[in-house]
């Protein structure tokens, strides 16, 4: 499997053919964000809309896939519905194993289907099947069939979309496994512009694990490190739930459309409440021992003769905040339904639920009519937010389908931009203060995740414009390598460059290893070229009012000091790609 060259299937649903291409770079671009970088700059239309039939859908993987735990992730680039700019989103599952495992380092979808269709690839065989029937298909529809029409399950991995993928949303996501997504920027709606409801990677071939004893010596310090230390431990225990009462505290968790950012209900909601009333089991990505997954259940009467259903939906800090906090739900039964409902439809949670908080607020001010929303919107109200995630996926009306390219695009027609929570897209669950709103909004994936900039506001009361500049380009760098392993960023404590380099060495790239640092900075240089040559521009993005009106630990916003610190941060991203 140690190749100096990378191997790529190109599957063509136009022509429904596809060709194994080899690919220089592995020494330069790395794999993952480097290598899906790479491929878009050879099959992309940079100055073409997101939904030109031309355009690639990349699924790719790095070199140490397969080999350590955690290395559990695959990268989604697209040219994305919500900004039509070059972008990245991150699952796991057992996506990453099954492209391994296939003997491939990329999957890419280009063309589009004349009909409805289903993508199936092995190391053997590439099947394109018809699926018209499915149109419309929610996710666990969907899911049913696929896995009664594939075999086996192990190294099988299953992507799916909901009816929001086929709709066009922007919010619409990728299915990934039941339990995990490629989540924002509307990855989902990318495979349905194409006229694909599912792709099958069945994971069919084996390749030896190194056979020297450093491999085996290493492969066992990781091991222990991830499953025996308190390093990773929390993201089993309680999660990442467990961020919901220590934000809350220090006022930095967003409750009802970032009208407050802390609420004495959070005890109704929080990770310790989740686990003790509706924990049924932890799962995990395949190589990944953690098993940060956690799943949840609702149990359901659906009838007078007392007959119930149980939902099982897995829930995460991200999901509790934009479905719970943000739209004023204070119970956990409450949260896991719109969830299930999120989640049937192929709907982003986080994008969905800021949206919905929006809608509710610009409602409860008089900007939109029922007539729009068909259901009353009122924070708390949790029914009628069932039923609006159902008319969000489907795009019903007007108003829903205009809501599902962004709060922002919905504001101009209705207005309420100012109270927009939208930082390049809808927000993350932070609100730490200015370097995380600054970081956000112009972050390559709009992502909390693209930076530690949530952290570095919890800990640096002081502001200095370029202390925190350096920060957000140096921590990118080293997240940049980390998605071209391409490695959980839960483990980026256990993968410092030293580990990395070993990993690297013990498995055969040892020039990868030599030269962690200046590659983490190229493969960040490279997709930020690779974006702005789509149309990135700092200028153009702008922070609604909303959040300069906050307080946090730190106090109330500085307004200029949030604008002189994105304004510099662009500068600095610019300058970073030579532009």
């Amino acid at each position: 499997m140690i190749r100096d060259h990378f191997r790529v299937l190109v599957v063509n649903l136009s022509s429904g053919k596809g060709q194994i291409v080899q690919l220089d770079g592995r020494n330069s671009e790395a794999g993952g964000s480097g290598l899906a970088a790479l491929i878009f700059n050879k099959y992309g239309l940079p100055e073409q809309p997101w939904n030109d039939s031309r355009q690639p859908v990349i699924f790719a993987i790095g070199p140490l896939t397969g080999y350590f735990p955690l290395m559990s992730k695959t990268v989604c680039s697209f040219k994305s519905p919500y900004h039509n700019q070059y972008t990245e989103s991150h699952a796991g599952g057992r996506s990453a194993l099954s492209l391994c495992f296939a003997n491939l380092d990329a999957l890419v979808i280009t063309g589009k289907a004349e009909r409805l269709c289903c993508v199936s690839v092995s190391s053997r065989s590439i099947e394109i099947k018809d699926v018209s029937f499915m149109k419309g298909m929610d996710v666990d529809e969907s899911g049913k069939i696929l896995r009664g029409m594939s075999k086996g399950s192990g190294h099988r991995t299953i992507l799916r979309i909901g009816p929001a993928g086929e709709n066009g949303s922007a919010m619409a996501n990728i299915n990934v496994d039941t339990y995990r997504h490629f989540g924002r920027l509307g990855g989902g709606a990318a495979l349905g512009a194409k006229n694909c409801k599912a792709i099958l990677i069945h994971g069919d071939a084996v390749f030896s694990a190194p056979a020297n004893k450093e491999y085996s010596k290493l492969f066992a310090k990781v091991y222990q490190q991830v499953t025996a230390t308190d390093m990773m431990r929390k993201y089993h225990n309680l999660g990442t739930p467990e961020n919901l009462q220590g934000l809350n505290d220090i006022q930095s968790l967003p409750w009802r459309n970032l009208q407050a950012t802390s609420d004495s209900a959070i005890d109704t909601i929080n990770g310790e409440r989740f686990a003790t009333d509706n924990l049924l089991r932890n799962s995990a990505c395949s190589g990944c021992p953690v098993g940060c997954i956690h799943v949840g259940y609702v149990r359901e009467m659906f009838d007078a003769n007392h007959r119930y259903t149980f939902k099982q939906v897995a829930y995460d800090y991200e999901t509790i905040f934009s479905l719970g906090t943000m739209l004023g739900v204070t119970t956990t039964r409450s949260v896991l339904n719109i969830l299930d409902s999120i989640e049937k439809n192929g709907l982003d949670a986080m994008s969905g639920g800021v949206a919905l908080a929006w809608a509710t607020e610009a409602s409860e001010k008089g900007l939109i009519a029922e007539k729009e929303t068909i259901v009353k919107l009122s924070f708390g109200d949790a029914d009628a937010y069932q039923q609006a995630t159902e008319m969000l996926g489907n795009g019903v009306n007007d108003f829903y389908r205009l809501l599902g390219q962004g709060s922002l695009k919905a504001a101009k027609e209705y207005g309420g931009e100012d109270f927009a929570c939208v930082l390049g897209q809808e927000m993350a669950g932070y609100a730490t203060g200015e370097v995380f709103f600054a970081a956000q909004s112009l972050g390559f994936r709009h992502s909390h995740l693209d930076s530690g900039a949530y952290s570095y506001d919890q800990k640096h009361s002081k502001q200095d414009i370029n202390g925190a500049v350096n920060f957000l380009i140096s921590d990118e760098a080293s997240r940049a390598f980390m998605t071209s392993m391409v490695a959980c960023l839960f483990a980026r404590g256990v993968y410092k460059n030293e580990l990395l380099a070993d990993c690297l060495h013990s498995v055969g790239y040892s020039e990868l290893a030599a030269g962690i640092n200046p590659l983490g900075v190229h493969i960040q240089k490279f997709r930020w070229q690779t974006r702005i040559a789509t149309g990135f521009a700092p200028e153009a993005i702008t922070i609604p009012k909303r959040f300069y009106t906050i307080k946090t630990w730190k106090g109330s916003i500085d307004s200029n000091y949030l604008k002189s610190l994105k304004s510099e941060y662009g500068k600095a991203i610019m300058n970073l790609a030579g532009a």
